[in-house]
């Protein structure tokens, strides 16, 4: 399967991007990050829909969309890896996750998205949460290849 992270904001170094290339090296399934340029200049409702209709363009028609919203559902670890495998199993090759700015997704973005996710109610940095994900991810894939690494 191949992954797709759409996300509204440049990393530009830092922590946080590096907690995300450390899992995102460690995958075996291939995953690309798109970023998508911040819409910092407009009010709050225009941002969140440029940011929707750009995260939207740079999903592929073929994806599992997944966005990432603190009032998604909250699945432990291994029913995400089991959402994982089950989209496999039917034969998903790409998978994509939309990760908004500091204004959210759009309502456009949430409709479309066969799954919304959260992380808790907590409101994290959107950097942080590309680092969160890709290691849920890793985490995800040694769930389904038996590895003892989800249980330390």
């Amino acid at each position: 399967m191949r992954i797709l992270v759409a996300a509204v904001g440049r990393a530009r170094g830092g922590i946080e991007h590096a907690l995300y290339e450390h899992y995102a090296r460690r995958l075996s399934w291939p995953l690309r990050l798109k970023e998508i340029a911040q819409e910092g200049a407009l009010a709050p409702a225009e941002a969140k829909a440029r940011e929707g209709r750009a995260l939207l363009a740079a999903v592929p028609s073929s994806a599992r969309l997944t966005a990432l919203d603190q009032r998604g559902e909250l699945l432990a670890s291994e029913a995400f890896a089991a959402r994982l495998a089950a989209w496999r199993d039917a034969g998903a090759s790409e998978l994509a996750f939309a990760i908004g700015g500091a204004h959210g997704l759009s309502e456009a973005v949430l409709a479309k998205a066969e799954l919304v996710l959260s992380f808790g109610r907590l409101t994290w940095p959107h950097l942080l949460v590309r680092g969160l994900l890709a290691e849920q991810l890793y985490r995800a894939e040694t769930i389904l290849a038996g590895h003892p690494y989800h249980r330390g």
